[in-house]
């Protein structure tokens, strides 16, 4: 498969600076304008804020008052809290040590299907859940069992070789494979190539929707 270009560079770090409460404020504002299709100008007929302010209030070079904020608020439609958000946000990371997975079973999972759950973050602002887990299939595993649920998936295999259906597909994936799909399809392992089998999957879905 020929390299493409990604949107973001995984590898650039954030400034110092983005971590600050105007920094946060600043973009907020930017956003909450640009979802309302609003230009600077505009927010600036609207709220009696200079251009040039509102331009570093948005780029987090300037400290705002309560009372701009308030004229802010009111032009965006959006309570202040809202401007505080991406500052308050939590940033979560789990660290789940070797043999500490937590055994989980799964709705419809088989005898011998061993799933371990090896972290969960919540939607936080985001409003998507990722549940990442260690599939382990060996010979006692029983019949195969069909999945279909709400959101996307990621099987990264690890270990043996699996034949995978989903929906009118099947594919034979080996280690080093990747498989990546809508999971509202039926899918799911269909035929146990060489074992055992270890892969990992990513589970990605809106929050409520399971």
């Amino acid at each position: 498969m020929a390299a493409g270009k990604l949107n973001q560079d995984p590898h650039k770090v954030r400034e110092q600076q983005d971590m600050n409460l105007e920094t946060a404020i600043g973009r907020a504002v930017r956003e909450f304008r640009k979802t309302r299709g609003m230009t600077v100008s505009d927010l600036s007929d609207v709220t009696g804020l200079s251009v040039g302010m509102l331009s570093k209030i948005e780029n987090g070079v300037t400290s705002s008052s309560l009372t701009t904020l308030q004229a802010l608020s009111a032009a965006l439609s959006v309570p202040i809290t809202a401007f505080f958000r991406r500052f308050e946000e939590r940033r979560e990371a789990v660290h789940v040590k070797a043999g500490e997975a937590v055994e989980m079973e799964r709705a419809g999972t088989r005898a011998g299907h061993q799933y371990n759950l090896l972290g969960h973050i919540g939607a936080n602002n985001s409003g998507v859940v990722v549940e990442p887990y260690l599939i382990t299939l060996n010979e006692e595993s029983d019949v195969f069992p069909t999945f279909q649920h709400e959101g996307i998936e990621l099987l990264y295999i690890l270990e043996g070789e699996v034949g995978y259906r989903h929906g009118d597909q099947r594919f034979h994936l080996r280690p080093g494979d990747s498989l990546f799909f809508d999971a509202d399809a039926p899918h799911g392992p269909d035929e146990l190539l060489r074992l055992p089998i270890r892969y990992l999957s990513v589970i990605s879905y809106p929050q409520g929707d399971r």
